[in-house]
């Protein structure tokens, strides 16, 4: 991407970060996202709640930001569950440079663990049950999110992906692909490792299994 601003926002930005993690303490982290640099696309943090570095990983939320393009909008609040069980309030709001094109993401992250603690214990005094919350993978490294990604469909097909049949295997795919994983540079050959397979047979089935959404899409084929 040719940058047209993305640089000078991102420096603008960097001393921003700071002065929010530290007016909402140290529950917050505000991280610097910037996509064109592929799976490692965290370029400043503030704050230790995800434990990631400037050269770290982005996440399933990333992605999912990634996935929508330059049609990707503000997400405030959303709360997730990390793997080790904190919970975590975010807000993601995408970066756009000056032709509109979303380069990279502004990120803030509270951890909320105790005060859900508390909800939950009242909550449970009064005889509901608590909320089950979506986990998102907070890393360094991307693999950690693929294999993330990967074993939660592993979960829900019952049967590990190197034993996919090739229509499981393309079904895999598709679903990977609608996350935005295939958005991120060399996402392809850690797949591929992933999935005992060679990268040229990815990007075969990768083709296929975009040839048959189309097809769903325009079952006519017109």
């Amino acid at each position: 991407m040719t940058d047209t601003g993305a640089d000078a926002i991102l420096s603008a930005l960097l001393p921003v970060i700071d002065g929010l993690a530290a007016t909402f303490g140290p529950t917050c982290e505000v991280v610097l996202h910037d996509y064109r640099r592929g799976e490692q696309s965290v370029v400043a943090v503030s704050g230790a709640v995800t434990g990631r570095k400037v050269g770290g990983a982005l996440s399933e939320i990333g992605l999912a930001v990634l996935a929508q393009g330059d049609t990707a909008a503000n997400d405030i609040n959303y709360v997730t569950r990390t793997p080790d069980g904190r919970i975590v309030k975010s807000s993601t709001l995408p970066l756009r440079d000056s032709g509109g094109h979303v380069f990279g993401a502004l990120c803030v992250n509270v951890d909320v663990t105790a005060l859900r603690q508390a909800g939950d214990l009242l909550t449970a005094l009064a005889g509901a049950p608590a909320a089950q919350l979506p986990v998102t993978t907070f890393s360094d490294d991307f693999l950690d999110v693929v294999d993330s990604l990967i074993r939660a469909e592993e979960m829900a097909r019952g049967k590990p992906v190197g034993t996919l049949t090739r229509p499981e295997r393309l079904a895999l795919l598709r679903v990977l692909d609608q996350r935005g994983v295939f958005t991120v540079r060399n996402a392809v050959p850690r797949i591929a490792e992933r999935l005992s397979v060679s990268r040229s047979a990815v990007y075969a089935d990768l083709a296929d299994s975009r040839k048959d959404t189309s097809a769903e899409h325009d079952p006519a084929g017109v």
